[in-house]
């Protein structure tokens, strides 16, 4: 009961949050599903899987599962390799059950050891990707698929390429128009929207669709030439009845399970599925004006009952995906309802108003979807990251050329390692402090000691004296690498030779007393 209160408490931000995802959504699903090389219809289910059964199973509060531009190049060549598109189906429900074991075993938590500076940076670099692969689209230039994140399109090119083409030689006047008054309109609503009464509620992009829909038909009227039509305006598939419709959807050839190509295709798709959504449910919980933390473990659990449904209805494979998450907290929404509701206005959209939905212009979408990519990456989240320090900012600029070079998941590899790069120098820095006063000598650590700092642990204890008195001081450690107790031992075993009395102090030497055991008298734990 709780919960439908809290659904009817959030609605008012949810409902207009809703439409402007499934916007957003529409064409992603159908461009992802072409470039796959699967029916376009294939890529709406996902998209109203996504919403519904994801949405519905997911503790995120705001984020957006449905077919994924990362995986288009798996689905493409499984979908070639395999004998059907049935037998990819069963691919995708296997990923999903895959999946459920995944969480099961709580592999969820690698989520957490992504630094934050490649988070922002994937965030940062899908924002340029946005700008530069829409901006085609806002011009009439529709060489690469809608939602394409890869740095090679399918004509030929790559993303900086096709945009010089799309501005020097292939401009659309009427796209150009459209798109141009779509993006100044979105711009100018950020700062206009009245914070009282029913114009608050106003989704901006909705505005853009019906600018471009209007706009498009007074250009038939006005200048027949300059009216877009054919690719340059949204296809959904038009079903004739509703047999026909119901005809869309496609089961999985289960005789197929024994096939070694299809366990392949269905590991290949769990891993990369899941990795892509952990990492964008991380990064959506980083935009959450509210801070709020989704549990990774229940979200694979999520996912793979959402790959599982798409499979068995005839749809693509399902991930969060970061644009669609980020238009809707960036459309204000407060729950999963959002999510739920722009599923529900798909679905009903694609069996009711498809001929009405095939009047909208990729233009106008295109400007929706660059304002989205502005807000990701504002100047202002790099001059942040730089007045953080080099240990911040070269990991999220690496991340972004990465991303940009290659593709989102290679890219954020890369941003990883950087990263971690980072880490591991940190941990180089002195761990240790020696000093000396006549005959009394001390040794405290700073921090935890680990296999890198045997060198260093080795040249404090090579400059004790002979018949110094010697304080090794661990009150500050939680966990001492078993290869650095070795070295103490070493040290202790000589100690008495040399004259040397030794005290070991702090909580962390009395729990690995049995291990620093040397016979010399002259050993205490203080």
């Amino acid at each position: 009961m709780a919960k439908s209160r809290s659904f009817l408490a959030t609605a008012r931000a949810d409902v207009p949050a809703s439409i402007v995802v499934a916007l957003v959504a529409l064409p992603l699903c159908l461009g992802v599903a072409v470039a796959s090389g699967a029916p376009p219809f294939a890529g709406m289910i996902a998209g109203i899987v996504g919403g519904l059964v994801v949405g519905f199973l997911s503790k995120s509060p705001l984020s957006v599962a449905g077919p994924a531009a990362g995986l288009t190049v798996i689905v493409f060549e499984a979908i070639e390799r395999l004998p059907s598109f049935q037998v990819f189906l069963l691919a995708v429900t296997l990923a999903g059950v895959l999946q459920l074991a995944f969480s099961f075993t709580r592999a969820g938590v690698l989520a957490e050891f992504v630094p934050s500076s490649v988070i922002t940076g994937m965030l940062a670099a899908i924002g340029l990707i946005l700008i530069l692969k829409q901006v085609p689209h806002a011009v009439g230039y529709d060489g690469d698929f809608e939602g394409s994140f890869e740095y090679a399109s399918r004509a030929g090119g790559n993303t900086f390429t096709d945009l010089w083409t799309s501005v020097s030689n292939d401009i659309a006047p009427g796209a150009v128009l459209i798109g141009g008054v779509s993006l100044a309109f979105l711009f100018w609503w950020d700062h206009a929207k009245p914070k009282q009464g029913p114009l608050r509620l106003l989704p901006g992009p909705l505005v853009v669709v019906v600018i471009g829909v209007v706009g498009n038909m007074l250009l038939g009227a006005l200048r027949p030439e300059w009216q877009l039509a054919g690719a340059h305006l949204v296809q959904v598939p038009v079903a004739g009845s509703a047999s026909e419709f119901v005809g869309q959807f496609r089961l999985p050839d289960f005789s197929a399970i024994g096939m070694g190509a299809v366990w392949t295709t269905a590991i290949t798709l769990a891993i990369v599925a899941s990795l892509e959504s952990l990492l964008s449910v991380k990064a959506v919980d980083e935009l959450d004006p509210r801070r709020r933390t989704t549990d990774k473990n229940w979200e694979l659990m999520a996912q793979g009952g959402g790959n599982i449904v798409s499979g068995l209805l005839g749809g693509l494979p399902v991930t969060s995906v970061i644009v669609r998450s980020s238009a809707n907290v960036d459309a204000g929404a407060e729950s999963k309802l959002s999510t739920m509701l722009h599923a529900t206005w798909l679905l009903i959209s694609v069996a009711l108003i498809p001929v009405v939905l095939n009047q909208i212009p990729l233009a106008a979408l295109a400007a929706v979807l660059i304002a989205t990519g502005y807000k990701l990456c504002k100047p202002k989240l790099f001059t942040e990251r730089y007045k953080q320090g080099w240990s911040q900012f070269i990991p999220f600029i690496v991340t972004i050329l990465a991303i940009l070079r290659t593709d989102l998941l290679i890219g954020i590899l890369v941003g990883l390692v950087v990263g971690f790069v980072f880490v591991v120098a940190r941990n180089f820095r002195p761990a240790l402090t020696f000093a000396c006063d006549d005959e009394d000598c001390l040794i405290r650590a700073r921090r935890n000691l680990y296999f890198i700092h045997k060198y260093e642990l080795q040249k404090s204890l090579a400059k004790v004296p002979d018949g110094a008195n010697l304080l090794i001081d661990l009150s500050s450690t939680s966990y001492v690498d078993l290869d650095n107790v070795d070295i103490i031992n070493a040290f202790i075993k000589g100690a008495d030779f040399r004259g040397i009395s030794v005290i070991v102090r702090g909580d962390i030497a009395e729990r690995t007393a049995p291990l620093i055991n040397a016979p010399s008298t002259g050993v205490r734990y203080a």
